[in-house]
């Protein structure tokens, strides 16, 4: 099981080895594994949700690397936000078509962003998450 200590610490490793200024923070409210938060520059993650998404996605990698593959899909959202522009006022004046459109591209955008930071042998691993992961969303 990983506690919030080892979180913390994989987080803080690999933020500083990739070189990127983003903080970080436990938040036992948050319903899923991690989170960006644009505004603030923050990823947050809730060691629960960590540990329960784990038990879901079956890879074949160390409690480590698998916080590492969630984190790099968070450096995707921050790599995206950063890089491209997106009119985020669609999220809470648009209609739910256009809601759903913009989820989506972020989304896609996130996961390829986040793999351009991946270290070459967990590549894999990150495709398999991610291709575990829209099946748990579909369902």
């Amino acid at each position: 099981m990983l506690y919030i200590w080892d979180i913390e610490r994989i987080i803080e490793n690999e933020l500083r080895a990739l070189k990127l200024d983003i903080d970080y923070e436990f938040d036992n409210k948050l319903n899923v594994p991690m989170s960006y938060n644009v505004s603030t520059n923050t990823i947050k993650f809730n060691y629960l949700q960590v540990n329960g998404y784990k038990s879901k996605i079956k890879v074949k990698e160390t409690e480590e690397n698998f916080v590492k593959i969630i984190l790099y899909h968070m450096v995707g959202y921050y790599l995206d936000f950063r890089n491209t522009f997106r009119d985020l006022r669609i999220l809470m004046y648009g209609d739910d078509k256009e809601k759903e459109e913009l989820r989506a591209k972020i989304e896609a955008s996130s996961w390829e962003l986040g793999r351009t930071v991946v270290p070459e042998h967990l590549l894999d691993s990150y495709d398999r998450v991610q291709e575990l992961d829209k099946q748990l969303i579909k369902n």
